[in-house]
């Protein structure tokens, strides 16, 4: 009888244990999964990273008398929005849903736009340093020809940071689109013959 019991919970702890490995077959295969698998997560912290340089260069920016992106406030949203994406991308990667994923791939294309005004408001600056330049130059003024050299630094870094976080983001659209294509479970036939035993007998 105990022998019995046993056998009894043995195969119910093996169908449970198989049916734990199918599931997780089943979900591997699943859209969504497959978005995880890209470790969106790791991709989010280096997004925030950025946003936290963005932010910290903008309160610099903010002290400057020359023309700079500070004017249409371009450091702190674009900063806030490289905060909000990287960290929906790490949420979703631990909390994994169409819903969230849906979430992330609106504020993805939001920020690559946000990403488009500000290179262009920075471009537009850099004609107008170089004019500020010469100016400071004919005038022999060595303290505000370093203070343009320094901005211009600084717009040049933040320039290229948000070119590398539209890049991030490119492919993030792109698997974020892909896993919402199609969430639906595959399902997987398996055919097992009959024992070879009883058809002879038969």
């Amino acid at each position: 009888m105990e022998g019995h019991e046993t056998t009894t919970k043995e195969c119910a702890a093996g169908k449970h244990g198989s049916q734990e490995m199918d599931q997780t077959v089943l979900m591997s295969g699943k859209p969504l999964h497959r978005f995880i698998q890209r470790e969106p997560r790791s991709l989010g912290i280096v997004i925030l990273i950025f946003g936290c340089a963005e932010l910290l260069m903008g309160i610099h920016l903010a002290g400057q008398n020359l023309q700079t992106s500070y004017e249409l406030y371009t450091p702190f949203w674009e900063g806030l929005l490289f905060l909000i994406c990287g960290s929906l991308s790490i949420y979703t990667e631990l909390h994994p849903s169409k819903k969230m994923v849906t979430v992330c791939l609106a504020m993805y294309v939001v920020t690559t736009f946000g990403i488009i005004v500000a290179v262009g408001h920075r471009i537009y600056n850099f004609s107008s340093y170089s004019y500020i330049k010469y100016r400071y130059w004919e005038d022999d003024d060595e303290y505000y020809s370093y203070l343009v050299d320094q901005v211009i630094c600084i717009e040049a870094i933040l320039c290229t940071s948000s070119l590398c976080v539209s890049l991030l983001l490119i492919f993030l659209c792109a698997i974020s689109r892909l896993a919402l294509k199609s969430t639906r479970t595959q399902v997987i036939l398996q055919h097992i013959p009959a024992p070879q035993s009883e058809a002879t007998s038969n």
